[in-house]
């Protein structure tokens, strides 16, 4: 009896990582859809090319102002805008740096508490395609009620070990969120 409660509890881990690692998120339209405009734009630091996906859908329209949390605390404003092109007048009206997150969950946090003092209603979330499920569950669990997120994954190329640990943090944090209930 334990054998066959192993083997289905391994059937449906082995079924859970093939579907996780087959059926990535994608991009989203940043410009010529009107669900893809959003108040806001929130990019999570971590992966490559997240913060220019970010800006892209800034300069496009596709949202007015944009958080990136979890900046390192050593970074100033005028360092991020010199390596990412943002001119002054962009930062000062429209880009806000995070520092106060230091991972995944307390990007979520430092993101609800920035939509709710921004009064945002919806945002569009940007993270690299294997973070997607992960960092949205979190935002989920934190953002005020009512606040529409739309996915737009950065496409990647993640290794097997990559998808296999991030498959295994995304496990923890359904059973952490379960746990809260």
């Amino acid at each position: 009896m334990i054998k066959r409660i192993l083997s289905a509890i391994f059937l449906f881990w082995a079924i859970g990582f093939l579907a996780f690692a087959t059926t990535l998120p994608q991009p989203s339209p940043v410009a010529g859809d009107a669900a893809a405009k959003t108040d806001a734009v929130i990019v999570p630091t971590g992966g490559a090319g997240r913060i220019a996906r970010g800006l892209e859908a800034l300069d496009s329209g596709a949202a007015e102002m944009m958080l990136v949390s979890g900046v390192d605390r050593e970074v100033k404003p005028a360092e991020f805008a010199a390596e990412f092109t943002v001119d002054d007048a962009r930062m000062e009206c429209c880009v806000t740096l995070g520092f106060a997150a230091v991972d995944t969950r307390s990007n979520a946090s430092e993101t609800a508490q920035w939509v709710e003092t921004n009064e945002i209603k919806s945002l569009r979330l940007v993270t690299t395609d294997w973070h997607m499920r992960r960092a949205a569950g979190e935002l989920s669990r934190k953002l005020p009620e009512g606040v529409v997120v739309v996915r737009d994954a950065v496409t990647s190329n993640p290794s097997l070990s990559s998808l296999f640990l991030e498959y295994h943090k995304l496990l923890a944090s359904w059973a952490a969120g379960l746990v809260n209930l």
